[in-house]
């Protein structure tokens, strides 16, 4: 009797074994994995959205510029470069824009090249006198004029060439650095690119205009009187000569690789790159333009340039600079007009508008 109920007990075992045993071949899978591997319709994946990543541009942040671009008018050059991430988006980038004074930049890196290797000191003095005078923007003419002639170091010339803009300090700078094909080689030695450096303020000025410069006309308005007294053919036909092939042109896209180049201290020693640097952040000239749409709380550093005007056309409106956000994050940005007949304030916007959108999409 106790026998043959061991044997029903052993049996049943048997049979509850062989029911929760798994199949040959197949995992066991309990009743939680079934529910999380079962499809779920009522609540469809959510749809994909971008993912910011360091090595590419947010297409919405494309887009954006892209649509600034072209509803700009006119001959409009954008480049923008993130420095730490690598990558890179444009428009004409690669085409030439007149620099006007952004060429001051390759001025003060040659002059700083040449400091670094000992062949230039920043506490070097440099005359200046009436022969030296060039024309438009120059606040240090009325030094001159008042005293007869001023001496300068080149660390004051580079503040006021940079952070002024003052086109007597750059050309004496331009002087001490070995001239135009100083620059030009310095350029050359770094592989910047599409980037040419003029013969100099005066001598290109007044070829855009249509004279041929003497002395003269550094004297108060002699160079406005002689310009207006031109033939408006003439004046034209020097403008759409400069327009067509910039003697001092260059690519958004060259110029935001040097300043790339720049911020990684690949040009420059580290001191010569902090003070030029130091320096840019102090420019004073251009506020409303990339400056006014960076945010708040981000550094930036910069340089202005600006053309001569015939009718409505205003011609070598630019900016160039490097944005850092808070996180150290650096971005170059160039955004250049050879030509365009569009007001101030819109030149102005569009160049806020592209800072401002570089601001937003970062890391987004």
């Amino acid at each position: 009797m106790v026998f043959a109920r061991f044997v029903v007990i052993l049996f049943g075992v048997s049979i509850l074994t062989a029911c929760v045993a798994p199949s040959q071949g197949r995992p066991v899978v309990s009743n939680d994995q079934r529910e999380t591997q079962r499809p779920r319709y009522d609540n469809p994946p959510p749809k994909q959205t971008y993912t910011p990543s360091r090595n590419q541009p947010d297409p919405a942040l494309e887009k954006e510029v892209a649509d600034l671009w072209r509803s700009f008018p006119g001959k409009t050059g954008i480049a923008i470069k993130s420095i730490d991430g690598g990558w890179s988006i444009g428009h004409r980038a690669d085409q030439n824009f007149p620099q006007q004074s952004v060429s001051k930049l390759w001025v003060a890196m040659t002059l700083l090249d040449k400091v670094d290797q000992g062949r230039v000191s920043l506490s070097d003095a440099i005359q200046i006198g009436p022969d030296d005078l060039t024309l438009f923007y120059q606040p240090m003419a009325a030094e001159v004029k008042r005293e007869g002639s001023v001496v300068k170091s080149v660390y004051t010339l580079l503040e006021r060439a940079l952070a002024y803009s003052d086109n007597t300090a750059n050309d004496a700078l331009l002087r001490h650095a070995g001239g135009p094909d100083a620059v030009n080689d310095f350029i050359r030695r770094q592989r910047l690119g599409k980037i040419k450096f003029g013969p100099g303020e005066r001598l290109m000025q007044s070829k855009i205009a249509g004279l041929k410069w003497n002395q003269s006309l550094s004297q108060g308005r002699k160079f406005y009187t002689a310009r207006a007294n031109l033939p408006l053919e003439t004046r034209r036909k020097a403008l759409a000569d400069y327009l067509a092939d910039p003697i001092d042109g260059a690519s958004p896209g060259a110029i935001v690789g040097a300043l790339d180049q720049l911020a990684r201290g690949e040009l420059l020693s580290e001191n010569s790159t902090q003070l030029l640097q130091s320096i840019l952040k102090r420019t004073r000239s251009g506020p409303k333009r990339l400056k006014a749409g960076v945010p708040a709380g981000w550094e930036f550093l910069h340089k202005t340039g600006t053309g001569q005007i015939l009718g409505a056309v205003s011609t070598g409106y630019n900016d160039v600079g490097i944005m850092t956000a808070p996180d150290g994050s650096r971005y170059a940005v160039a955004v250049m007009l050879g030509d365009t007949t569009a007001s101030v304030p819109e030149r102005m916007r569009l160049m806020q508008s592209v800072t401002r959108a570089v601001g937003r999409y970062h890391r987004r």
